[in-house]
């Protein structure tokens, strides 16, 4: 959990939280179908939770900066890396915008590619 000091009191953002802007980021980009789950054994787990945050995660680095890891699934026909590229700007900016805090790293896994429109 990040914690923000200032006069009145103290902020704390947990990694929650981060995960969902970071979610969000992700689905409104272009070319992004959805995200995907990091591993068997998470997927599993998660099987039956409705979890926002799910193919994200966030790790706290000593230097109060946060890197994001992301499990993508792209649309088929895109270009991958300008997609992966896009994300990860985004999903940078979403979380310095919304939480002030420093994102050291964006790391776009791509899960897979799902074509929408057969025709």
């Amino acid at each position: 959990m990040n914690v923000t000091e200032n006069k009145i009191g103290n902020i704390y953002i947990s990694y929650h939280a981060i995960a969902v802007i970071a979610f969000q980021a992700a689905l409104e980009s272009y070319g992004v179908v959805g995200l995907a789950y990091e591993g068997v054994a998470r997927g599993i787990t998660k099987l039956f939770q409705k979890d926002p945050t799910s193919g994200v995660v966030v790790h706290y680095n000593e230097d109060n900066s946060i890197s994001v890891d992301m499990f993508l699934v792209i649309e088929y026909g895109t270009r991958i890396s300008s997609v992966a590229s896009s994300v990860a700007s985004s999903v940078k900016f979403q979380i310095e915008n919304a939480t002030s805090i420093s994102v050291r790293e964006v790391n776009i896994h791509v899960r897979g590619l799902r074509v929408s429109d057969p025709d």
